[in-house]
């Protein structure tokens, strides 16, 4: 078992509260998640989808998906691909967030290109912000199998909002 595997089996999965979420820079919250300070998402334990490097504009997945995404012609749902790139891609967009800002995935455009096959094994994920506005940023994303062929790509737009939990009055 990979140093990385042991690691994400050891993870705590679970959600942050709003408070916690938008008090610290975005890029400051996913080295939270790499560094254990903050919970794994659920999404990753159901998928076997994790983050494993964050800096600025840039994040990297790796994922190994299982018999539980195979689709009626005995390989990997195109849904379990469009996770780990949508993933990938609005991840390098949350490294740029100030404190206090939230963002959502508002449009997706993915090109597959080969399929992902059962024995497979691991394959890897990286986003990269393309253009950082005020309330929109595009980011793309490139899936590679362990052998570095490309198997899937594509960009993402994301809405970029004001996210701090409301005080109450």
């Amino acid at each position: 078992m990979h140093r990385w595997e042991r690691a994400m089996l050891e993870r705590v999965h679970g959600i942050v509260s709003r408070d916690v979420l938008t008090a610290e820079p975005g890029l400051a919250f996913l080295r939270g998640m790499l560094e254990g300070r903050h919970p794994a998402p659920p999404f990753s334990r159901s998928t076997n989808v994790y983050m494993i490097q964050a800096e600025e504009g840039r994040v990297v997945f790796e994922g190994e998906p299982t018999e539980s995404f195979f689709n009626p012609l005995g390989t990997i749902h195109g849904g379990w691909t469009s996770a780990i790139l949508d993933s990938a891609m609005a991840c390098a967009v949350h490294t740029t967030l100030a404190a206090g800002q939230g963002y959502t995935t508002v449009e997706m455009k993915l090109n597959f290109v080969r399929p992902i096959l059962p024995n497979m094994g691991k394959v890897t994920c990286e986003g990269v912000l393309i253009h950082r506005g005020g309330t929109l940023a595009t980011s793309e994303g490139k899936l590679f199998d362990a052998k570095g062929r490309l198997i899937a790509h594509g960009t993402e737009t994301c809405m970029i909002f004001g996210a701090a939990a409301q005080k109450a009055a």
